[in-house]
């Protein structure tokens, strides 16, 4: 018997990744770390038509960036019908399935006659017991147990009983040859020694059909656990009006892959009050007995605060690295090197995403930086000409431009104008960035460094000067460097 717990994910390639699809992806993967087992993919492409190739690599492209290794697969059901073609003659040699040539027409008769007398729209077995070999438009249906119940195992939910008697005769064969979807996916889980299947509640339906079948071919029954839905604020399925995009769009935002594994593990799984995992304890920690019954209400504000503390967790030299491809879009090429993981390390406690620490980056990277109207008229005036040429020029002198040299630099000048530090730091921070909202004055300038801050407080000065002689309002808001 295999002890090894074996899980998967079975993605149908006919969209992106979206956000529920990435949570079953999250709780089989992290349940097989979890056991030291084994974590399968699969892609579930017989529908020709809906499947596409741009699909599988969009799932390939969300399932790396969360960091979902897989150890099998990825295997693909369209390679496969031979494998579901051996099963489904299996069946009909042991007498478990048969073939049906009901028309279409017919089908629909039996429908509606079956509604009208207040039952089921279900097949009515007149092909059952006919003993019926392959013609062409025939059919294969499971034939499935007329009494009794069938009793779903739920692992979260606990025994949920089906009664057989309001399930049919299902097709497990097409009239084209081609598999099922519960035939092709029963005979996957088989044939890959699936041992745990965790999904979404949504599939509970076809649950019953598929143990059935696994006690037709005489093999053992996996764990099933069905994980309610995702929904949105207001309690409705998510949809995009929540903010159910694909992975991909939350990483294009700027969100940290750990802050989303983190969030979709927490929309469903809980661990007392914890709020904030790293990926190992979730590894650690993560079980089927603490999956909730209720259905997790996705918060865009949630994943955003989320995110702003696994920014702020990370190493500077994880965040340079992620920082790169937004800095990138902002046409800024830069490398992860010590200058950049300083730069970070002034931002990291001040942005919530990617994109914003590349905005607030903008300014350390720049040859000069052009002032923001308002701040400039408010801060870059004569007045303070005196007290920012007597900093510049001690900023030039100094030796090294950390906080300890610069704190008495800045207070000597101060003490000798009457001013507070906010008084000379709001100019500077003007100067230095070309806003009035930055990272810490003194920070900032020690990564920036003695050639950069020297050139723009000079700059600074000459276009305080410039305003001045052509009048108050004449050069405002320009960069006169």
């Amino acid at each position: 018997m295999n002890h090894l717990t074996i899980t998967r994910f079975p993605p149908s390639p006919s969209g992106y990744l979206h956000l529920g699809g990435a949570r079953t992806a999250l709780f089989n993967w992290l349940y097989a770390r979890h056991c030291g087992g084994r974590f399968v993919l699969r892609i579930e492409d017989t529908d020709v038509s809906r499947s596409t190739r741009a699909s599988v690599e969009a799932i390939f492209e969300a399932l790396e960036w969360l960091g979902i290794d897989w150890d099998e697969g990825p295997y693909f059901q369209s390679r496969r019908f031979e494998i579901y073609r051996d099963y489904i003659n299996r069946l009909l040699e042991s007498g478990m399935a048969y073939y049906c040539t009901c028309t279409a027409e017919r089908l629909e008769k039996m429908r509606d006659a079956a509604m009208k007398a207040g039952g089921k729209p279900k097949y009515d077995g007149t092909c059952r017991e006919k003993g019926l070999g392959p013609t062409e438009g025939a059919v294969v249906r499971f034939k499935a147990p007329l009494a009794g119940s069938t009793i779903v195992g739920d692992c979260i939910r606990g025994n949920i009983a089906f009664d057989n008697a309001e399930l049919d005769d299902f097709i497990i064969q097409r009239s084209d040859g081609s598999p099922t979807y519960n035939l092709a996916v029963v005979v996957d889980d088989i044939t890959m020694n699936i041992n745990t299947i965790i999904r979404g509640d949504d599939h509970l339906n076809n649950t019953p059909k598929q143990i059935q079948l696994y006690e037709a071919l005489g093999c053992a029954v996996p764990v099933f656990g069905h994980v309610p839905m995702v929904l949105g604020h207001d309690k409705t399925r998510l949809s995009k009006r929540h903010g159910a995009m694909s992975v991909t769009a939350y990483r294009d935002m700027g969100y940290h892959p750990d802050a989303m594994v983190n969030y979709l593990v927490r929309l469903g799984w809980s661990y007392g009050d914890q709020e904030f995992f790293t990926r190992q304890e979730l590894i650690e920690k993560f079980n089927l007995e603490h999956i909730g019954r209720s259905a997790g209400i996705f918060n865009r504000e949630k994943l955003l605060a989320l995110n702003a503390e696994h920014i702020r967790a990370a190493s500077e030299e994880e965040l340079a690295r992620r920082l790169l491809p937004f800095l990138s879009a902002r046409g800024i090429e830069a490398k992860p090197d010590a200058y950049l993981q300083a730069v970070v390390a002034t931002l990291k406690n001040r942005s919530k995403t990617f994109v914003e620490m590349a905005e607030a980056a903008d300014f350390y990277f720049a040859d000069a930086v052009a002032y923001d109207e308002k701040a400039a008229r408010k801060f870059l005036k004569p007045g303070i000409l005196a007290p920012l040429k007597e900093i510049t020029a001690k900023l030039e002198s100094a030796s090294v431009l950390d906080q300890e040299t610069m704190e008495p630099l800045f207070q000597e000048v101060m003490d000798k104008h009457g001013l507070k530090l906010g008084k000379i730091a709001q100019p500077m921070r003007v100067a230095l960035t070309g806003k009035t909202v930055s990272p810490g004055i003194f920070e900032m300038i020690a990564v920036l460094g003695k050639e950069k801050v020297g050139r723009r407080l000079t700059d600074a000065i000459q276009y305080i000067e410039g305003r001045a002689l052509n009048g108050e309002g004449d050069a405002a808001g320009k960069n006169l460097s």
